[in-house]
């Protein structure tokens, strides 16, 4: 009789008034009294509230604790919420969201109005949160019912993701504008030589068909950018292990660089001795290339450009470009290697540039295990400088 308080005592009088009413000669009353106190001595054997069950205390205890210890160490952050509390944060939601988020409401810890409408479901599911840990942060925040009063929920962060699919849809947007503005230019030109035909005054054809050559060469040099930067992305991860004497491919690729028409502006000073690298030499003549021809583009168009290689400390070789233009104010120097970004656009397409040739030398050189740094000063020029490991002597 589990539950229930059993008087022995009270048992034992009912059954001696019981025999001693069988055999005497008693009254009626009592008689009744006997019954009576039989009945008193049962009817006492009440059931009482059930104890705790300490079992069932000590396992919702040990479940919440073994909780806490199975997705302590996990990697993604981890919440175990009570109804709508949080009782257990690991290490990573601590750190991601804060500690201070234990015991607290989780609708008010993860203040985002899809985080609230999945806790107020008794179903799991997933929605994606915005903005929980910064401005731009993208998280993917998923319920699972334990129990009808814990569950467990789990955060998985999405923001570089959503930055690469962002990046991806800028770069398509830009390269499309890109594209278009000379493909425009050369149908445009074209329909007008072609509606006026032969009546067209030979220095206006003339003017026309030079502009159609131009936006068509600039067309080429786009494309021709466009592929050699998916060419060197996709190698990023690839180390390059041809050995390369650094020395006589920059002094070539400058040259080749400047061109006949604006080699005396260039100014070589390249150290005596072998600077042998580890390197893709068609990837490092385009890198000095693009340095050589955007220092003489933007660098005044009678002022020098230095190019320098030396050995430097830590065993790496220094490869300097440095112009005297009128140089690139504090507030651009951080983006210069992102995809089409201009300082000035209007400039830049009219000097022919395409908005890739940084972004390029940037794959380049951390293709290489290298490092760039852009240093400028406004009326006093750029310098770019590439830090490339040398080879370990034998």
């Amino acid at each position: 009789m589990e539950g229930r308080r059993i008087p022995f005592a009270g048992i034992v009088l009912a059954v001696v008034s019981g025999i001693i009413v069988a055999v005497s000669d008693l009254g009626i009353a009592s008689i009744f009294a006997m019954v009576g106190v039989w009945i008193l001595s049962f009817w006492l054997v009440v059931p009482l509230p059930p104890p705790p069950k300490k079992e069932v205390v000590e396992g919702v205890q040990l479940t919440r604790s073994g909780m806490r210890d199975l997705i302590e160490h996990s990697g993604l952050p981890m919440l175990m919420i009570d109804g709508n509390r949080i009782i257990v944060a690991n290490k990573a939601a601590r750190e991601a969201i804060g500690a201070h988020v234990t015991g607290q409401d989780a609708r008010v810890a993860l203040r985002h109005p899809a985080a609230v409408d999945l806790l107020s479901r008794k179903e799991g599911g997933s929605v994606t949160v915005q903005g929980l840990t910064g401005p731009r942060s993208n998280w993917q925040m998923t319920r699972q019912p334990i129990d009808d009063r814990y569950a467990l929920v789990e955060l998985i962060n999405r923001t570089s993701e959503a930055d690469v699919s962002r990046a991806h849809t800028d770069f398509v947007a830009n390269a499309s504008h890109e594209l278009r503005t000379p493909l425009a230019s050369i149908i445009g030109y074209m329909e007008t030589l072609e509606d006026e035909g032969e009546n067209i005054d030979p220095k206006r054809a003339a003017k026309f068909y030079g502009t159609v050559l131009r936006e068509a060469r600039r067309l080429q040099s786009l494309v021709e950018d466009l592929m050699s930067l998916s060419r060197v992305e996709a190698e990023k991860h690839d180390q390059p292990r041809e050995p390369l004497d650094l020395a006589p491919l920059v002094r070539q690729s400058a040259r080749d660089g400047a061109g006949l028409e604006r080699e005396q502006r260039l100014m070589l000073d390249i150290e005596d001795g072998k600077l042998e690298i580890r390197g893709d030499r068609n990837q490092l003549e385009q890198l000095v290339r693009n340095l050589v021809d955007n220092a003489l583009k933007y660098g005044g168009q009678d002022q020098s450009v230095e190019v320098g290689l030396r050995r430097g400390a830590r065993d790496m070789v220094v490869l300097t470009v440095r112009d005297h233009g009128e140089g690139i104010a504090p507030e651009h120097l951080p983006h210069l290697t992102r995809r089409f970004y201009r300082t000035d656009p209007g400039r830049s397409r009219a000097a022919g540039g395409t908005g890739l040739g940084l972004a390029i030398v940037k794959h380049i050189v951390e293709r290489h295990r290298g490092r760039l740094d852009i240093a400028s000063k406004q009326g006093e020029g750029t310098t770019v400088t590439v830090r490339l490991p040398l080879m370990p002597a034998d």
